[in-house]
This record gives C-alpha cells, sequence and structure tokens, in this order.
C-alpha cells in the first residue's frame, strides 16, 4: 500500500463518536435491555477480591510451615505469639472472603448480607479449626515426595521449591473450603496455582494421603477424579471427563465424570485417563503416552508397544 496516496485526519471527539449511542451501548452490555432474560448476567456487586485471595493463600502456607517462607527468621521463642497473631489475621482474612462468597449464591450477586455474614464467620473458624488435619495431610505428601524422587536434597527443598507441592498445597487448603460447602473461593484458589505450576486440580477431586507429582506441568485433575493413598503422577497426565454432547452440561454436572484411582498408582508422563466408570485397580502402573477410557484389573501393567525408530540420511 502506497501510504502517501492516503491522507488521514483526527477527528474531534465530539465527531469521532457522533455515531455511537454510548448510553444505549452501556445497557446492552449490561443486558438492560432483557433483564428477564434467564442467561442475563447481573453486574457483580459482591465477589472475593482475587488479589486478596492470593495473599491469603500465601499467608496460610506460611503458617502451615512456620520458618520455611519467611523472608525474615523468627526467633524460636516467638514463634508462638507470632503464629497466634498471624491466625487472628488470617481468621479475619478468611471471613471477609467467605462472606463474599456467598452472596453468588444465595442473593444472585446482590449486596452482602447479615447472613452471608454469620455464615462467613462460623466457616471461617470450621476452616482454621481443620488446619492441624491439612497439615497433616502435606506432611504426608512431603514425605511422599522425597521417598519417590532421587533428586530431592531435603524436605525444605520439597516445601520451598517444588511445584508439585506448591499445588498440592493450593489443593489441600481449598478442598477443606469446598468441603465447607463454600462456593466460587475455592475454584479462585485452585486456578492461582494452575496459573503460577501449570497444574490443574479441581478443588473438588477427592486426594488421598502421600499423594506426589512429579514435575508437574500440564497434568489435569478433574472435579470428581477420585484418588487413593500413595499415587504417583508425573507431568502431563490428564485424569479427565470424556466428550460430553453439546449442550449436555446441566446433565452431567453433578454425575461422576472422572475417573477412579486406586491405592499405590503410578502414571507416567502425559498418560490420559478419561471417564467416570473408569477405575485404575491398586498397584497398577500406567505407562507414558497412554490413552484409557476402560477399566484396569489391580496389579497391572499398561505400557505402549515400542515404535520401530527409522533413521534417514539428509
Amino acid at each position: 500500500m502506497n501510504l502517501k496516496s492516503h491522507s488521514y485526519k483526527c477527528l474531534p471527539e465530539a465527531q469521532a463518536f457522533s455515531e455511537f449511542d454510548l448510553q444505549a451501548l452501556a445497557r446492552e452490555l449490561l443486558f438492560e435491555t432483557d433483564p428477564h432474560h434467564p442467561k442475563a448476567f447481573k453486574p457483580a456487586i459482591t465477589l472475593p477480591n482475587p488479589e486478596a485471595v492470593n495473599r491469603l493463600l500465601d499467608e496460610t502456607r506460611h503458617i502451615l510451615f512456620p520458618g520455611y517462607l519467611d523472608y525474615q527468621e523468627p526467633y524460636p521463642e516467638s514463634w508462638g505469639k507470632k503464629l497466634e497473631s498471624d491466625l487472628g489475621v488470617l481468621f479475619k482474612g478468611y471471613q471477609e472472603q467467605i462472606s463474599l462468597s456467598f452472596p453468588h449464591d444465595c442473593k444472585h450477586l446482590r449486596r452482602l448480607c447479615t447472613y452471608c455474614q454469620d455464615r462467613g464467620h462460623e466457616k471461617a473458624a470450621e476452616f482454621l479449626q481443620g488446619l492441624p488435619k491439612t497439615k497433616a495431610l502435606l506432611q504426608k505428601d512431603i514425605q511422599a515426595a522425597f521417598e519417590g524422587d532421587p533428586a530431592a536434597k531435603s524436605l525444605t527443598e520439597i516445601i520451598v521449591s517444588y511445584p508439585g507441592f506448591f499445588a498440592i498445597t493450593i489443593y489441600r487448603i481449598a478442598h477443606a473450603l469446598h468441603g465447607l460447602g463454600v462456593p466460587l473461593l475455592p475454584r479462585m484458589m485452585t486456578e492461582y496455582a494452575h496459573s503460577r505450576t501449570g497444574i490443574d486440580i479441581h478443588p473438588g477431586a477427592s486426594i488421598g494421603e502421600h499423594f506426589f507429582i512429579d514435575h508437574g506441568t500440564g497434568v489435569v485433575i478433574g472435579e470428581t477424579t477420585v484418588i487413593g493413598d500413595r499415587v504417583r503422577i508425573y507431568q502431563g497426565v490428564t485424569l479427565g471427563a470424556l466428550s460430553l454432547p453439546r449442550n449436555a452440561g446441566d446433565l452431567y454436572r453433578h454425575k461422576k465424570r472422572h475417573p477412579t484411582i486406586e491405592d499405590d498408582v503410578i502414571i507416567y508422563a502425559n498418560a490420559t485417563i478419561l471417564g467416570g466408570e473408569t477405575i485404575i485397580g491398586a498397584g497398577t502402573i500406567i505407562g507414558g503416552n497412554v490413552w484409557i477410557t476402560e477399566s484396569v484389573p489391580p496389579d497391572t501393567k499398561v505400557i505402549l508397544k515400542h515404535p520401530e525408530p527409522i533413521y534417514l540420511r539428509n
């Protein structure tokens, strides 16, 4: 294109927008043209603050592993008082964000009510009281990582640097809130871990003790997945659902769509296991790049037949 053959002029602001009715456009974007449409999106007035949620997760990790993730080392005699103070701050933070989650379901994104605030207080207290149980599960996950990865030189290395353990930690926190019936917030938490690590674990998944994700990038664990104890999975593993018919989301929303992985299973890199009726029996080893949509008996090895390499001269 010969730019010299064209002339461009900047229009005055009023003239530039003369073809647009901004008020009508704003109404259309807010769906005010059809406010009773069942799928109309209402403006969200109360929602958890994503930045505040991410800070809560970081603060919770510091409380679960005091001294490991802090940038300033506290004196040993002050740990108890510091932890007590931090728990008070954490409680207020969870109370606020949980309270902001409930109107999403009970008031259709309307303003925060006293009932939601009371529920937020109640669920935040229940969540904090369950932190010792969450920590006990995470300590077993750390041990599983140490036993399963010869590259790990210490438990500390796993806590401070392993993306798999980071994602599992966030999952354990989010799953506890999910179990208390807190909406929206648990999913925001696991998506934070997803953005940081490339590991996507739905907070509704049920995962047993001594769980280890090695390397981790690209792992997907769906909402209704059930995983037993002492399971180890590698990067790129998908525990997912079979393809659904179009517009069938509501029909399958509360049904089991993802596989069950029994105790002591190892799933190697890039394996894909799909379907709510698919059960991988205890003690089974699933090889890399395997595609599975039906159940596998216990104590079985499933591997791909090695393709024959072909060497060609340039």
